[in-house]
């Protein structure tokens, strides 16, 4: 995907208005960042996500003892929006925030080798300080939800107060989380409160709304981190190249150019919220909303609703969007970028334009593709024009290009159609099952306890994308399969798995799907020696729960493929009923132990 490594002469051009020229010229009228961004989010808003910001760095910290921090902040703040000459009002927010967290006393008791950071310079600094983050945090408590009366009245006598103390709830438990998404949560549980105080059951009313917002924020959280991890895996290009498909999908009636400005002043803000830089992530993002509302008639009919709300829940309403309806009369791109004689003339003119030009005339005639499809398109299509261009009959050569790019579009249907079909016909245990022998040939030196975590998760995008109508299976399933795989590929980093997975993971941001789905059985896999302990069953065994008996079947099969991954299907399927067949008998013998030993 060489275009993608090259495709910001296009944004250079394409965002001469945009926000990034736009802080260069706030950057000379402001002398200080922290001044401008509180004039900017006002003195409530800066409070709170100051507070987010504390909350996702010091997740082990009170609410009360992150208020003294936020305080600090925010006298600043308001000292510079005073005078912008006052000492300290030119350092980077990153450092005024990073600066506080290392004046904390005893930060070592509580945070042990994470106050080495302190030591380091910025930006190493806080990057040091992003890498002690804990998603899902243990050491944190599940939220209590207060009785119904009393949360009731709690919302009601200090509103201030309870949200801040939401926020700071939702912040510490999602250290990834950006901003924008905390408000627009915070803003959805204040219009729960405001309906269910209302109910003569109270209870029953926000247990049904905190269902779906601990749903939708571990949706959105697993999103962030997911688009963070490829902006720092494979870089600027990549991400915009992204983001491109993605928001001619989303916006087919708004011009390239409004759409190449939108990626890459969305670009920018991603790279402050990952950073977690969450005032200017708050910020920015609430001017681009502000931009796109200012034309929303030019970006999509889908999104007035949104522009007509606050802007604290603007932005995550605007995210969560759908898809504008694509105009109805867009000719085929085959006339301009196969049959047309000239093609060659313009790739060569102009290589990324031109290439940036076609992935969005693409996308925004296919929002049924996974952005990660469009890309290997885009790619197939550049190299087949890379070679073709170098011959006396380059028309020719290319005119063949709708097949060869179809191949691309057939075998992520096939992987899609497959699947479903698996999963509809013989339903989650063998679907499951299936997931669990492909993977544990695959990468069979990850333990058990991941590999069924995998499984796991991979059935549950089956059973979300499969019910689909077929119009949005396959960007769905590849969608969050790409999630699933970029978890494992954050593992691997870690603790390397084998060098086919490293290839996988490394090589190609598009083909990263595709590699894991044609990785073959590890060759230099040296199984670990049996172990007869694999093989004890007692009583237990009869007694556990369906589901748990379940669970058993599936961690055998695992560690019987770890032992040899060179079994057929045919011998997996024996082994198992064998299993079945020997659980059945012996849980109805009056000597079961005995009989699992014979067996």
């Amino acid at each position: 995907m060489k275009w993608v490594t090259l495709i910001s002469f296009i944004f250079l051009f394409s965002s001469a208005t945009s926000r990034n020229l736009q802080r260069v010229a706030r950057d000379t009228e402001h002398k200080s960042e922290i001044a401008h961004r509180y004039n900017d989010l006002k003195e409530e808003t800066f409070k709170a996500v100051a507070m987010i910001t504390f909350a996702q760095y010091l997740q082990r910290c009170s609410y009360d003892g992150l208020s003294k921090l936020v305080k600090d902040v925010v006298d600043l703040a308001q000292k510079c929006a005073a005078n912008e000459d006052a000492p300290e009002c030119s350092k980077s927010l990153p450092s005024i925030f990073l600066d506080e967290i290392c004046q904390v006393e005893k930060l070592r008791d509580s945070y042990g080798e994470m106050a080495d950071c302190c030591s380091k310079a910025d930006p190493e600094r806080n990057q040091c300080f992003l890498s002690f983050k804990v998603p899902q945090p243990d050491f944190v408590q599940p939220y209590q939800r207060p009785a119904s009366d009393v949360i009731c009245k709690e919302y009601q006598d200090d509103r201030k107060s309870f949200l801040g103390n939401f926020i700071y709830s939702v912040a510490r438990r999602n250290p990834f989380l950006y901003a924008p998404t905390i408000f627009g949560l915070a803003a959805s549980y204040e219009h729960a409160l405001q309906s269910c105080c209302q109910e003569s059951d109270v209870g029953a009313c926000l247990d049904a709304k905190e269902t779906v917002m601990r749903e939708k924020a571990k949706k959105m959280s697993m999103k962030q981190q997911y688009s963070c991890g490829i902006l720092k895996k494979f870089g600027d290009r990549v991400f915009k190249a992204d983001k491109l498909v993605r928001m001619s999908q989303k916006y087919p009636k708004a011009p390239f150019l409004e759409v190449s400005k939108l990626v890459h002043d969305v670009h920018d803000v991603h790279k402050e919220c990952c950073a977690g830089d969450m005032v200017e992530c708050m910020d920015d993002m609430a001017e681009i909303m502000s931009y796109m509302c200012s034309k929303h008639d030019v970006f999509s009919s889908k999104i007035q609703g949104c522009c007509e709300k606050s802007i604290l829940e603007r932005s995550q309403c605007i995210m969560e969007a759908d898809f504008d309806d694509k105009p109805a009369d867009l000719p085929s791109l085959v006339e301009k970028y196969i049959q047309d004689k000239e093609v060659c003339k313009s790739f060569e003119a102009g290589h990324d334009p031109f290439m940036s030009q076609f992935v969005y005339e693409y996308s925004r005639r296919h929002p049924e593709f996974s952005t990660q499809l469009i890309l290997r398109i885009a790619s197939g299509y550049e190299t087949l024009l890379e070679k073709c261009c170098k011959t006396d009959n380059p028309a020719e050569c290319y005119g063949n290009a709708v097949d060869e790019l179809n191949q691309h579009i057939k075998e992520t249907q096939d992987v899609v159609k497959t699947n479903c079909d698996l999963l509809n016909t013989h339903g989650k245990p063998d679907f499951l099952k299936a997931i669990l022998i492909r993977y544990t040939k695959k990468m069979p030196q990850v333990s058990t306890e991941t590999l069924l975590e995998i499984g796991k998760k991979m059935t549950a995008v089956g059973s979300k994308c499969c019910q689909l109508p077929e119009d949005r299976r396959l960007s769905c399933s590849e969608g969050y399969l790409s999630i699933v795989i970029d978890e494992m590929c954050r593992r691997q980093e870690t603790t390397p798995v084998n060098d086919n997975v490293s290839h996988c993971c490394s090589d190609s941001y598009s083909k990263r799907r595709p590699c894991f789905t044609a990785m073959g059985v590890d060759t230099k896999y040296v199984p670990p020696p049996f172990n007869p302990e694999m093989f004890n069953f007692d009583d237990k065994l009869c007694s556990a729960p369906p589901a748990e008996r379940e669970l058993g079947q599936m961690k055998l099969l695992i560690n019987l493929i770890k032992r040899k991954p060179q079994m057929t299907e045919e011998q997996i399927k024996t082994i198992a009923d064998g299993f079945t067949a020997m659980v059945d008998k012996c849980c109805k013998q009056s000597d079961i132990e005995t009989c699992f030993g014979e067996e």
